[in-house]
């Protein structure tokens, strides 16, 4: 029997037989365990098929009779393990669903009230996780996390390659390989977690305890961390801060909650012996302005996120911490300003590789000059061009085969806008010549001049930096910087693109302006650590 439903066929194979058990004659109607119409593989239709020739032949066929109750009798009682498959999924998608549910009812059961005039001053102190200078990272949550959907995942894709077998096999549908790819990921979401498991193994819960506490906007994030790992001085520690807008997009089935990066800055924290293996000190300076944490966390808020990461045999460190950030204007009390300027100064000189490494610097008869060649930031560039071309040919399937003319179109639209501007980012150039008056500069695309301005010294009035690009991955952002001069009307022109971080895009102005002969920026006066033991504070 066929079923026929808005979007598809379902199959019951029927049937109702005689049979006799202990002198007695019954009559049955049940075929297999299951009950009700499916389109789950081909059991039903080939179940039909099977009794249809058995009874157009006269043949007997076998059933199963309960011998505590003849009456009940089944053909085939046998397990379906694609139904099992297909029901479990259910049950683990509502069942997580439900758990979620629970927990969140928890969560909200013992948030603060808002209200309250104690909180007026102190709004850090609504969220639970708050309540002290010690921060716990969420690497305990993300390990659990992963596990859950590496299970999830796998349960879904589980019996993925027995029904691209059977398309194989009985229709020579080598398109059902695809089926494959989901398995795949499968595979790769248990390594992630394992290795999630790993690392929370090796280093523990590693709290971050902040210093001063809050953060502070238009002062200092700064604080300690304690880890069990032996004192290397091979071993470089990174810290990387960023302001986060999290906010909600699309509407209805289509709402997504998004992050999106409004600063950064990455630092190498200093690492010393300790009594638990190594200690580290780290301090960012926070300019104003910044956007301050949201104690409470719902569909649009912002957060201060630092990640710690480092590359050490065996399992690699990465956690990251939500971390209150208020403009406060505190500065660090107990932090070793000797510290703080020795990883400040390492970090100046990786920063600076780091610039040469993506800046050429020629001598030639005309002068010195800087080249920007094509192909920088390639990663990011190739993987936006990806997700282009995915919008791009989802947006031709909708149009062509669904005959969904305007859906498909912005769908189409902006995979083709996401795409040119990939294929822009690889393909442009930029080059910086060094006059007597001052500077020129020549942006090509494929080699062709598309654009460029020429500027005397006196017309510049400061170098400056903004933001050109943003890439996520996960929960780790990276804001990538430009440089430029800014003349006397207040115009920006392009010196410098594709720097990782504001301490990198500190780093090319610098060395712009030292070898360009260009306004230097202005910094803070230098103050000698044994004097302040805050040590200095570098504002551009």
């Amino acid at each position: 029997e066929t079923r026929s439903g808005e979007d598809s066929n379902t199959y019951k194979a029927y049937a109702t037989y005689r049979y006799r058990y202990a002198g007695r004659d019954f009559t049955g109607d049940r075929v297999g365990t299951g009950s009700g119409a499916d389109n789950i593989g081909d059991y039903q239709q080939d179940t039909g098929r099977r009794l249809q020739q058995a009874l157009q032949r006269g043949e007997p066929i076998r059933i199963y009779v309960d011998p505590a109750n003849p009456a009940a009798s089944v053909i085939d009682r046998d397990v379906r393990w694609g139904m099992v498959g297909f029901r479990s999924i259910f049950v683990i998608v509502f069942g997580g669903v439900g758990f979620g549910l629970l927990i969140g009812s928890w969560l909200k059961a013992r948030d603060r009230d808002a209200s309250d005039p104690r909180y007026a001053d102190q709004p850090w102190l609504l969220n639970n996780d708050w309540q002290t200078s010690s921060i716990r990272s969420g690497s305990r949550a993300s390990m659990w996390a992963a596990w859950g959907f590496a299970v999830f995942w796998n349960a879904i894709s589980s019996f993925a390659p027995f029904i691209a077998w059977r398309e194989i096999a009985e229709n020579d549908n080598y398109a059902a390989l695809l089926a494959l790819l989901f398995p795949l990921v499968g595979i790769g979401l248990l390594v992630w977690a394992v290795r999630r498991t790993l690392e929370w193994r090796r280093f523990g819960a590693v709290p971050v305890e902040l210093d001063p506490f809050p953060g502070s906007i238009g002062g200092h994030v700064g604080g300690t961390i304690e880890l069990r790992v032996p004192f290397d001085a091979a071993n470089r520690f990174r810290l990387t801060l960023t302001n986060i807008h999290s906010y909600r997009s699309g509407s209805g089935k289509n709402r997504s909650q998004k992050e999106k990066a409004l600063w950064q800055d990455t630092i190498i924290a200093h690492a010393e012996p300790a009594a638990s293996g190594t200690r580290l000190i780290f301090r960012f300076d926070v300019p104003e302005g910044l956007h301050e944490s949201d104690a409470h966390q719902d569909s649009n808020y912002y957060l201060w996120r630092l990640n710690l990461a480092a590359d050490l045999p065996g399992t690699d460190l990465d956690r990251d911490y939500v971390i209150p950030v208020y403009a406060t204007g505190e500065q660090s009390r107990s932090l070793s300003g000797y510290a703080v300027e020795r990883a400040r100064s390492e970090q100046a000189s990786l920063d600076e590789q780091a610039v040469r490494g993506l800046i050429n610097l020629e001598h030639g008869p005309a002068g010195k000059r800087m080249v920007f060649p094509m192909g920088r930031n390639l990663g990011p560039s190739l993987g936006g061009l990806l997700t282009g071309a995915i919008f791009a040919g989802a947006g031709w399937f909708f149009v062509f085969h669904e005959g969904q003319r305007v859906f498909g179109s912005i769908f189409g639209g902006i995979g083709l806008l996401v795409g040119a501007a990939c294929l822009y980012a690889i393909f442009n150039s930029l080059v910086v010549v060094k006059t007597a008056a001052g500077i020129r500069t020549v942006r090509r695309l494929l080699g062709i001049p598309i654009g460029g301005a020429e500027l005397r010294r006196d017309e510049i009035a400061r170098l400056d930096k903004s933001s050109s690009m943003r890439s996520q991955s996960g929960g780790k952002h990276t804001i990538y910087y430009s440089v430029n001069a800014v003349d006397r009307n207040g115009k920006a022109h392009t010196l410098g693109v594709g720097f990782k971080g504001k301490s990198q895009a500190d780093a090319a102005m610098r060395l712009i302006a030292r070898e360009f002969g260009l306004p230097v920026p202005e910094t803070e006066p230098r103050i000698d650590p044994e004097e302040d033991p805050l040590g200095p504070a570098e504002n551009y």
